[in-house]
């Protein structure tokens, strides 16, 4: 704990996300399955590589801090989805 802070621990790691109406429901990492039994919040950045101007897509980056768990563990995990690749993020771990 870092002057009242809870410094979750940093991944990076690939998963594989089942979505509903735009939401992440369960995730698969480390082939395990991660139930998401409520979203704790969410928040859209712009990735640093895009410029205004550029005629392409604005390339989000969506973030979801869930409540999850599996049958070995259970905990608060951030996810980040980039909207320009489709690629998931296991991006910390609260656990």
């Amino acid at each position: 704990m870092l002057g009242g802070t809870v410094v979750g621990r940093y991944y990076g790691a690939d998963v594989a996300v089942v979505e509903a109406e735009g939401r992440p429901i369960r995730f698969t990492w480390n082939g395990r399955v991660y139930g998401i039994r409520r979203i704790i919040d969410h928040w859209v950045t712009l990735r640093r590589d895009w410029t205004p101007g550029s005629g392409s897509q604005v390339p989000e980056r969506r973030h979801w801090r869930v409540e999850a768990g599996s049958a070995y563990a259970q905990g608060v995990y951030e996810l980040r989805h980039d909207t320009t690749t489709g690629e998931w993020l296991l991006s910390r771990v609260w656990g």
